[in-house]
């Protein structure tokens, strides 16, 4: 749900398509947890990590109903388009595989162009991140949210054209204005964002594809997609209509690679998972070092890369979440 409207991006239907894949194939002898043959618990702990992950996900896409990231770091008053770099003073294609795993990678085309599916919807909210080189781009301005696109009395009339039902705003690139990183540019910056936990980065892209994806159909190893390059179109994860359930896959391939193998500094998150039920399911320090690791890549915050982003509102989702299942 968007607030209290149904959300038209994430469905039931390919929720439960992306989970049957995932907890039935699974990747690389990894699946999806639903439990084990305790039979008292065995299936609590399924259902909490179902809740865990869709609370998450609520507050990461589901109630923004979007799919791609949106651009929403404001950096000296104002949107640059080269968000699509990465928000925050990252940069997306600078998120690198461990050395062992660069042969997963993603190679960054300079020449890749790709416009997003979803945007936010706000009034004024910014359009739909874009990547694409210099010789398309050889500058990015600002998205100016207080702009009247809607004047049919000028000369010619104008109309709000960047996406459907907007209301006001504009790409403005009369000048170079660089985002927190310094990027005046979008070239090599289609690595933004999508999914339902926002698969960011060529290494992540990369898991994907070398697992999942062409990569593995043409080392001859079994492939879900063997048609499907992440690395040539990661903007397939929102915008394919053949497989729906990508929007969910790529969240739960992220859960199953990076939250159910998560051992750092004594927290190990499928222990957590089992004391967290077996304790009575009250305890809400379990939930706080989930958030943080999703968020902040670290089960202890704040964390070096600074305070969760929405922390009560991600305990409030799991809690309703594990609820109705419960």
């Amino acid at each position: 749900y968007q607030g209290s409207v149904p959300s038209t991006v994430y469905r039931y239907e390919g929720f439960v398509a992306g989970l049957r894949i995932m907890v039935e194939d699974g990747v690389a002898g990894k699946h999806f947890y639903l439990g084990n043959s305790d039979p008292t618990n065995g299936h609590l702990y399924g259902l909490a990590n179902i809740a865990a992950f869709i609370g998450q996900s609520m507050k990461e896409t589901i109630q923004h109903d979007a799919c791609d990231e949106n651009s929403w770091d404001q950096y000296n008053d104002a949107y640059p388009l080269s968000n699509a770099c990465g928000q925050l003073g990252q940069s997306y294609q600078d998120h690198r595989c461990p050395e062992h795993q660069r042969h997963m990678e993603c190679w960054v085309d300079p020449d890749m162009s790709i416009r997003a599916t979803t945007h936010a919807k706000w009034y004024g909210a910014p359009g739909p991140l874009f990547c694409g080189p210099k010789e398309e781009y050889p500058r990015t301005g600002i998205w100016d949210e207080t702009y009247a696109c809607h004047n049919p009395s000028a000369d010619p009339p104008e109309t709000c054209n960047a996406y459907e039902d907007q209301k006001a705003g504009r790409y403005d690139n009369s000048r170079a204005v660089p985002n927190r990183n310094g990027r005046t540019d979008v070239e090599g910056c289609c690595w933004w964002g999508r999914g339902v936990i926002q698969t960011t980065g060529v290494c992540h892209y990369g898991k994907l594809n070398y697992y999942l994806g062409k990569h593995a159909a043409d080392d001859g190893r079994d492939s879900r997609y063997p048609n499907i390059d992440f690395c040539k179109d990661p903007g397939i994860i929102c915008s394919s209509k053949q497989h729906k359930e990508l929007k969910w896959i790529a969240g739960m391939f992220y859960w199953i690679e990076s939250l159910q193998t998560y051992n750092e500094r004594g927290w190990n998150y499928m222990d957590e998972l089992h004391k967290f039920v077996d304790g009575g399911m009250s305890d809400h320090s379990f939930i706080n070092a989930v958030s943080g690791v999703v968020n902040r890549l670290c089960h202890d915050p704040p964390c070096a890369s600074g305070p969760v982003d929405g922390a009560e509102e991600r305990a409030d989702n799991f809690k309703k979440v594990l609820t109705m299942l419960t």
